[in-house]
């Protein structure tokens, strides 16, 4: 295998868990891969943790049908899911400046391959992992909290405003409840009853049981929030925009949608109903920002940051973890360790 200029020793080979069809954790299996070489501004990384993302289940299962056009029409071309990673770099390709053989580093995989021993990415979205911050809780940040941060950007949120999040107790939801608490803002919040503890303990001034109090419910009085971050996806628009006092916005990280085109439909009404709207639905396309990820590595590395982490899985476990993701519930992040 050709060696890139800077490298350590390895195999030619590796272990990898990939997919060669869309569809369900079943169809994902161990399979003996070449190991592959940087091109041209990549780096190649030896995996420690991998962190899965609802984007990595939709990747898997090709749904809705409009992310195929995207990822590969009849299966996908990168067959390895897992996004978030915390490696070390082990070789380099030309033109790569910032990173070394040798560096602790914490980045976005685009379209996959977490879920191997190791992995390509481009070295612009690398970050240093300073040593006071574990793999695994690095491993957690990438997507879910760069997501955070760009909603509450989105939305505008700032000391003093109060935040409605629905969907509190997920991957991205625990990274906007201690985001914006952050930034000094009053928290609601919506979860599953046996998660408001949980959410609570982030930062969250008053929570509810989504099952009980969904938006436009009485204790969720109109015009009362500033920001509204919808990650569940389900309440309808004209509900969220009522939530909203004059100059708030919605900001819309998900939504559902029909197998084909997904939250296209959602995305389309939310933006007819904000034209010349005081109270604005705004839809999120986040995307990777290093910048982003080395402010959510600083205070993860300070303590002011804690992801939450449900479960850490060996890799072996790795379909064990992408059922668990698959099936909706997840609490936080599920972290994967590298074999």
């Amino acid at each position: 295998m050709p060696e890139s200029p800077a490298s350590t020793q390895r195999s030619d080979t590796m272990p990898a868990w990939a997919q060669r069809r869309y569809g369900g954790p079943d169809v994902v299996s161990q399979e003996t891969v070449d190991v592959p070489a940087p091109g041209r501004g990549e780096a190649l990384l030896r995996l420690r943790a991998t962190g899965l993302n609802n984007g990595d289940i939709r990747v898997m299962r090709g749904e809705p049908l409009l992310v195929r056009f995207a990822f590969g029409l009849r299966r996908p071309r990168q067959a390895v899911r897992g996004m978030d990673a915390a490696a070390t770099v082990v070789a380099i390709g030309d033109g790569v400046t910032g990173v070394a053989v040798g560096d602790e580093v914490v980045g976005e995989l685009p379209g996959g391959g977490g879920l191997a021993r190791y992995a390509l990415a481009p070295a612009a979205r690398l970050v240093s992992r300073p040593p006071a911050l574990d793999a695994v809780v690095a491993a957690a940040l990438p997507v879910a909290g760069g997501t955070a941060w760009q909603a509450l950007e989105r939305g505008g949120a700032a000391s003093g405003h109060r935040v409605l999040v629905i969907g509190a107790s997920g991957g991205v939801g625990t990274f906007v409840v201690q985001l914006a608490v952050l930034r000094g803002a009053e928290v609601w919040a919506l979860c599953g009853e046996r998660n408001r503890a949980l959410v609570e303990g982030l930062g969250a001034t008053r929570t509810f049981d989504y099952r009980r109090v969904r938006p436009g419910a009485p204790e969720l009085e109109d015009g009362s929030f500033d920001v509204v971050i919808d990650i569940a996806g389900t309440a309808p628009l004209r509900v969220l925009q009522h939530l909203l006092r004059e100059g708030g916005r919605v900001v819309l990280v998900s939504g559902e949608g029909g197998r084909v085109l997904g939250p296209i439909g959602r995305i389309l009404g939310a933006s007819v109903r904000s034209i010349a709207s005081r109270r604005p639905l705004r839809p999120l396309a986040a995307t990777a920002k290093p910048e982003v990820l080395s402010e959510l590595v600083a205070l993860a590395a300070a303590g002011s940051l804690r992801p939450v982490i449900e479960r850490t899985l060996p890799f072996a476990d790795a379909p064990v973890a992408l059922a668990h993701v698959a099936a909706g519930h997840a609490v936080g992040k599920v972290v994967v360790l590298a074999d």
